[in-house]
């Protein structure tokens, strides 16, 4: 079973970031994600949603293929496979767009649009759906990521471990900012 977790990011960059990280991580096969979705709230209060699986693209290309296959064979009894491929592969291309576009895969749009729009203005958060992971090296590798858990459908012990890696700061000295005083 998946596990749903929204972490929220003080500034509009890091749920990018994190998310970056993430795939680096996949291609090394410590995390592996059926989902994965940004939401960034800009300074206007406008939330944007980047979604990191292009559900479209995917049912475009099996709706070509499988319409292609289906052609030639319809084309076969009528002894013209090449214009059955033809007409199946743009057929099939066709209803692959308007199902891609009509299904929601992963974590609900409107979940991600509720929680988009309690971000403060300028924020991030990164909305992530795990299959399965290496929990000790995922956030040994997220560990200079700081951030908040929104929602999550973790165990409490897991949540708690989470979340103390992500309150910790970074083993980089922070910056103060301009004109700002620090105190020794």
């Amino acid at each position: 079973m998946s596990e749903l977790i929204v972490v929220g990011f003080d500034n509009s960059n890091d749920a990018d970031r994190v998310l970056t990280e993430l795939g680096r991580l996949r291609r090394e096969y410590l995390i592996d994600l059926e989902d994965a979705v940004v939401a960034i709230r800009d300074p206007d209060g406008k939330v944007h949603i980047k979604q990191s699986i292009s559900v479209l693209g995917r049912s475009v290309s099996y709706g070509t293929l499988s319409g292609a296959l289906w052609g030639t064979l319809v084309g076969l009894l009528f002894l013209n496979p090449l214009a059955g491929m033809a007409i199946g592969g743009v057929v099939g291309a066709g209803t692959g767009a308007l199902s891609g576009s009509l299904i929601d895969y992963g974590i609900n749009d409107d979940f991600i649009r509720d929680i988009g729009n309690t971000l403060a203005p300028d924020t991030s958060a990164i909305f992530l759906l795990i299959r399965k992971a290496q929990p000790d090296k995922v956030l040994a590798e997220l560990s200079g990521y700081r951030g908040r858990i929104l929602r999550s459908s973790l165990s409490p012990e897991q949540e708690t471990k989470l979340g103390a890696v992500l309150a910790r700061e970074s083993e980089a000295p922070s910056k103060a900012p301009v004109g700002a005083t620090v105190a020794a």
